[in-house]
């Protein structure tokens, strides 16, 4: 009998190739709130939530109340950007979620992005029935590096998550992974290969890198767990 295995995803940077709207967001809400913007401030978000990244890494309030405004301006700025604009997609990845429902690997998205941008993502690319479960940043109390999202994500595939395999491109989201249990798959789109291969520490360094979902398979999923 075949082993069963999940599939979680991330979402930015693993499925939709959005890091260009997300950084374009970020200036716009600073220039309309006249806030600074630290150089090379975008490469330090990725993974996080947004009450983090505005309270703790750009230290713009540390009221909980005006980082959540500004939180929820800067994802309308990046709703209406996606709606103007489009999405694009990380080469391969749509084919690739799809490919694993035709061979019934259940499949999850656990994202720190809030589940209105997700789902406006889901049906602009026509991807509404392609997963099985969705876990935001609104359905756990802790972002990533905290495990809280993939635990979640297994648990609605009503699986184990040490049965399952994170997609991520964030070392936060890899870190997520190794402490929920989970089989660790990096994408080299936000952070290269080399990146990944000189990761030291057991949960930052992933059981794979791969630059995109071009030349990866159900197959090589399942060769992965049978390692």
């Amino acid at each position: 009998m075949e082993k069963i295995i999940g599939a979680l995803f991330d979402w930015d940077g693993v499925v939709a190739d959005s890091g260009a709207a997300h950084e374009a967001s970020w200036k716009e809400l600073a220039k309309l709130n006249g806030l600074p913007l630290p150089e090379g401030f975008f490469k330090s978000t990725f993974g996080k939530r947004n009450l983090e990244i505005i309270m703790y890494i750009l230290r713009w309030t540390p009221d909980p109340s005006e980082a959540q405004r500004l939180s929820d301006q800067k994802e309308e700025i990046y709703r209406a950007g996606i709606a103007k604009n489009g999405l694009p997609t990380i080469r391969g990845a749509v084919a690739f979620v799809r490919a694993l429902k035709s061979a019934g690997i259940p499949r999850a998205v656990g994202s720190s992005t809030p589940r209105e941008n997700l789902e406006q993502a889901l049906k602009a690319l026509g991807m509404e029935g392609d997963f099985d479960a969705l876990v935001t940043s609104e359905d756990v109390e802790r972002g990533k590096p905290a495990p809280d999202v993939y635990i979640k994500a297994a648990c609605r595939l009503g699986l184990d998550p040490r049965e399952c395999a994170v997609f991520e491109d964030s070392l936060a989201g890899v870190v997520a992974a190794a402490r929920a249990g989970a089989k660790k798959i990096a994408l080299s789109t936000t952070n290269p290969k080399g990146f990944w291969e000189a990761r030291e520490n057991p949960e930052e360094k992933p059981d794979l890198a791969i630059p995109d979902f071009s030349d990866f398979s159900p197959e090589n999923l399942r060769k992965i767990f049978a390692a």
